[in-house]
C-alpha cells in the first residue's frame, strides 16, 4: 500500500480546500482503518469552512459522511474486520463516563470527537475511525447514494423523531436532510409541507417527487395548519415564522448545528403551549435505527456526484444553492 494519501486540507476561513499528500494514518487501539469510497458534502463542511464554527482542529480533513471499506483494524477491534463495508458519521467518538453518556444521551457527550472537526474526516483515499462509531449499510444502496444517510439521513431522522407522532408536519430548507426525511415521513402516512427559498422551483420539484404534498416558498403560510415544523435552513429568521404556522401544542424542531440568530419575536408565538428545540449530534442507536429502516424503505437518494478536485466546486454549488439532493465526492473506486 502506498505510505501517502491524497486528502483535502482545510487551512483557514475563507481559504479553498487544498488537495496535498500526507501519510496514511495508522489505526490505533479499537480503530480502523478504511478505504473511502465516497464521503458526502454537508452542510455543516460549509459552514467550517466560512468559519461559522471556529474551532477544528488545525491541518483538518472535512468530511463526516464516510462510506468506505474497512482496511485494517488496532488491537482489540472485535466487531469489525478487513473487507466490511461501513459508515462513518459526525459523531465519532464519546467518553462513555460523563453523566450524558451514562443516561444514553451520548450525544451531548461533555468530551466527544466529531469527525470532520476535531478529527479528520473523509476528504481524502483513507480515514481512521473509532471502530465503535462505524455503521454497516445496507446492500441496497451503493457507495454514493450510501453517503448522504451518514449525515443528512441521521440527523434528518432524529429531527423528525423529536416531532413525535406529529401528522402534518412542514419542512423548512429542502435539500439533502428534507429529502430524506419526507420519503420516511410519507411511508409513516403523514403529510409534509415542503418550503423553500423564493424561485427554488427545483427544490420544489424534488419536494413533491419525493412525497411531500404541498410545497412552496417559506414567506407564505401553508394551506393547512401544521402539528409540527422541521428546520434545516440556518436562517434564524425562519423560527418565528414556523412557529406561526404551527397549531396550538405544536412542536418546531431545529435540525442544523449552527443557525443565524433568531429574531425578536413577541411571546403570542409560542404560547398555547407550543414548543422549540434543537436538536444536537446523534446516537449509535440513532444510527442503527436509520439503517433498520433504510434496509426496508427503499430510499431515492437524489445526489451530485463530484471528483475529490472538485470539492471546492462542490460547497461553491451548496453556498449557492445551485444543488438539487445531496453532493457527494467519490474517491476510491
Amino acid at each position: 500500500m502506498a505510505q501517502t494519501m491524497r486528502a483535502l486540507v482545510f487551512e483557514g476561513a475563507g481559504l479553498p480546500l487544498r488537495l496535498v499528500r500526507v501519510p496514511v494514518p495508522e489505526p490505533g487501539p479499537g480503530e480502523v482503518r478504511i478505504a473511502v469510497a465516497a464521503c458526502g458534502v454537508c452542510r455543516t463542511d460549509l459552514h467550517i469552512v466560512d468559519g461559522d464554527l471556529r474551532c477544528p482542529k488545525p491541518a483538518l480533513i472535512l468530511g463526516h459522511e464516510v462510506v468506505g471499506t474497512v482496511e485494517s483494524c488496532g488491537s482489540g477491534v472485535m466487531a469489525l474486520r478487513h473487507g466490511d463495508r461501513v459508515g462513518v458519521p459526525w459523531l465519532g467518538h464519546t467518553c462513555g463516563q460523563c453523566s450524558f453518556c451514562l443516561r444514553q444521551h451520548e450525544n451531548l457527550c461533555d468530551a466527544p470527537q466529531f469527525t470532520g472537526y476535531t478529527r479528520d474526516g473523509g476528504y481524502a483515499e483513507y480515514l481512521i475511525a473509532d471502530s465503535r462509531y462505524c455503521f454497516r449499510i445496507p446492500d441496497s444502496y451503493d457507495n454514493e447514494h450510501a453517503a448522504p444517510l451518514l449525515c443528512a439521513g441521521l440527523i434528518g431522522h432524529r429531527t423528525l423523531r423529536m416531532a413525535g407522532d406529529a401528522r402534518r408536519i412542514g419542512i423548512y430548507g429542502f435539500g439533502a436532510a428534507a429529502h430524506l426525511v419526507t420519503q420516511i415521513a410519507a411511508s409513516q402516512g403523514r403529510e409534509i409541507y415542503a418550503f423553500t427559498r423564493a424561485g427554488d422551483a427545483g427544490a420544489q420539484d424534488l419536494a413533491r417527487r419525493t412525497g411531500a404534498c404541498w410545497a412552496g416558498t417559506s414567506d407564505v403560510d401553508p394551506p393547512v395548519p401544521l402539528d409540527a415544523a422541521l428546520i434545516f435552513a440556518p436562517v434564524g429568521s425562519l423560527v418565528p415564522r414556523a412557529l406561526r404556522a404551527v397549531e396550538k401544542g405544536g412542536i418546531v424542531v431545529c435540525g442544523g448545528i449552527h443557525m443565524s440568530d433568531i429574531p425578536a419575536m413577541p411571546y403570542a408565538l409560542l404560547w398555547e403551549e407550543r414548543r422549540l428545540c434543537s436538536v444536537a449530534n446523534l446516537t449509535r442507536a440513532d444510527g442503527d435505527a436509520l439503517m433498520e429502516i433504510a434496509a426496508r424503505t427503499p430510499l431515492q437518494i437524489h445526489t451530485t456526484a463530484y471528483p475529490i478536485e472538485q470539492a471546492n466546486v462542490a460547497l461553491a454549488d451548496m453556498r449557492e444553492g445551485r444543488l438539487s439532493g445531496a453532493a457527494v465526492l467519490t474517491i476510491h473506486a
